[in-house]
Formats: structure tokens, C-alpha cells, sequence
């Protein structure tokens, strides 16, 4: 058994580098694996239940086809109206009531803490897969993924996240996580939309150099790898200010003309009108690439913290 075992998945920056490695190694066994069209029973016998209180398709997909793949079963609550939730049932009642049928549990709700709350509610491993505008620790070890297959390393690159910082929980995950390595940040945001402060610190408390800025276009020359994400209509209180914000960066191929010939492109997904599609035929665009990652890696999270690899 591995230090993972039995572990729950909250945080990016709960992760040891030994522990991230051993990730990276278990989804590249893994999606070998499946490329060369063995059937896995790593996970036979066990039952994964997702549990989304906000609406999914790449994250709660990639769960339930991980366990597939690795031979396992899943149960599933898609939306929060189907379940009792919709009664006033607690978070906790639900996650005692669910460890009952479960030996994983996968859970996303908009409240910030909520993976926490769930895990301290069961002895069964909870992975967090997004709550609210905190974390989401699994997107951000497939981003991880995704660099190392696009990029060959992480250590030296310049790392551009562009958009919404204030309230996306991929850059805030990814942030943490990548400050495990030798990268460059540029911080690429309206004044409005600024990564957190909290997490800036925190990030160059480990050594990154982090420069914030509003200009994407420079950051384009610079970066190694282009994180874009979608501003995010949800986490506003004021429609007036999501409407001025909405377009603030919208990234076109002209503008890759400056770009080095190696830039990775990648973005959480849903875009909504941040990336043109016409970009998508640039060698570099990843975003799809970056999405279908999502398998191997969750695949090696839920084996590690099942004890089953």
C-alpha cells in the first residue's frame, strides 16, 4: 500500500512531489494500459459513487469511466433536485447515508469547504471534484499531466493562466500544485478578476517568480504553456459586472503569431466565446487533449486511495 491509501483527495497542495510522481507514473501505466486494449480488474468489487451538486460532463464522465475502466462499478447523483438534497437533507446525512453503498466517493458542490465537510463525515476516501471557487485538486494533476506530455517537463517553463483567477478553482488548484516546480507565472486578469492573495503568497513563498498583469497579449510572447479559462457567469452576484467582464480576454489566432512555435494552448472547458474555435487547428491547442487526460489520471487516484495500486 502506498501513503495514498485510504487518503481523501481535497487540496492540490496536500500532495507531496514523491506523491505527485508516483501519480504521474500510475495514470502513464494505466492509459498504456488501455491503449493497448487490456482489461483491467484493479478496482473489481468496488463501488465509486459521484455525487454533483453543479452541473459536470468532462469531470463527473472522467470518474465514471475511470472506474470503468479499472473494472469497477459506479452509482451517481447527476444534479442535486434528484437527490434528497432537494428535502433539506445535510451534506453530512448524505455522505453517511451514501458510505453505506460506496468505497470512494467523489463529490462536487458549489460551497466552498464542502469536500472537507464530506470527509470529515466518513472514513470512506472523499475526492473533491470542485467546490464552489475553492479547489479542484484532480483538474489540476491532469493539467499537470497534460504539460508533461505537451511540454516533456515542467521545470523551466513559463506558466500563463489568463481569466477569471478571483473565481476559478483550476487555476487556484493548478497555482498551488505547480509550485512544486521551478515555473514562471504570469498572472493574466482584469484588476476585478485577479488571482486571490492568499494564493499569490502562498506561491511565491515557495520561491515562483509570479508577475501579475492585464496584458495578454505580451503574455502570449512570453508564456510556454497558455492557460485560458472562461469567466465565470455563476460566481457573480452582479449581472452588470459579469456583462463588462465577460469579454475581457479572448484569445484568436492572430494573436498567436507572436507565440512561440512550441506554446501549449490549454483550458479547462466549457469555453464559452474565450478561445476562438478557428484556434483549435494550431498544433498547440491541447484543450481536448488536456480533457481526455482526465481518465488516466483519475484512474491512478482512485486505484491509490483505494490501496488497490
Amino acid at each position: 500500500m502506498t501513503k495514498l491509501s485510504s487518503k481523501d483527495v481535497l487540496r492540490s497542495d496536500q500532495f507531496s512531489k514523491a506523491e505527485i510522481d508516483l501519480i504521474m507514473e500510475t495514470a502513464r501505466t494505466y492509459e498504456a494500459a488501455v491503449d493497448a486494449g487490456e482489461v483491467l480488474d484493479v478496482m473489481k468489487g468496488k463501488v465509486l459513487s459521484t455525487l454533483f451538486y453543479e452541473p459536470s460532463t468532462r469531470t463527473r464522465l472522467s470518474f465514471e469511466t475511470a472506474m470503468l475502466r479499472l473494472g469497477g462499478d459506479v452509482i451517481t447523483v447527476a444534479e442535486a433536485k434528484s437527490s434528497s438534497a432537494a428535502k433539506g437533507e445535510s451534506l453530512h446525512d448524505t455522505i453517511k447515508t451514501v458510505e453505506g453503498y460506496a468505497d470512494v466517493i467523489v463529490l462536487r458542490h458549489p460551497q466552498i469547504g464542502a469536500a472537507k465537510e464530506a470527509a470529515e463525515a466518513t472514513d470512506q476516501p472523499v475526492l473533491n471534484a470542485g467546490d464552489g471557487a475553492g479547489q479542484h485538486p484532480t483538474q489540476s494533476l491532469l493539467d499537470l499531466y497534460t504539460i508533461l506530455k505537451e511540454q516533456k517537463k515542467v521545470d523551466g517553463l513559463t506558466i500563463a493562466l489568463a481569466g477569471d483567477l478571483r473565481n476559478g478553482r483550476t487555476v487556484h488548484s493548478l497555482a498551488l500544485l505547480l509550485a512544486n516546480y521551478d515555473v514562471r507565472f504570469l498572472f493574466v486578469a482584469p484588476d476585478a478578476l485577479r488571482m486571490p492573495t492568499e494564493i499569490v503568497e502562498q506561491v511565491k513563498a515557495a520561491g515562483i517568480d509570479v508577475q501579475e498583469t492585464e496584458n495578454l497579449s505580451q503574455a502570449i510572447c512570453e508564456a510556454d504553456v497558455l492557460y485560458m479559462t472562461r469567466i465565470q457567469r455563476e460566481r457573480f452576484e452582479d449581472p452588470a459586472e459579469y456583462e463588462r467582464l465577460k469579454d475581457a480576454f479572448i484569445l484568436r489566432n492572430d494573436a498567436l503569431a507572436s507565440a512561440k512555435p512550441s506554446l501549449t494552448i490549454m483550458h479547462p472547458l466549457p469555453r464559452v466565446n474565450e478561445i476562438d474555435p478557428d484556434v483549435d487547428a494550431f498544433a498547440g491547442a491541447a484543450y481536448f487533449r488536456q480533457s481526455a487526460n482526465g481518465v488516466p489520471i483519475r484512474m491512478a487516484l482512485l486505484a491509490l486511495v483505494s490501496g488497490r495500486a
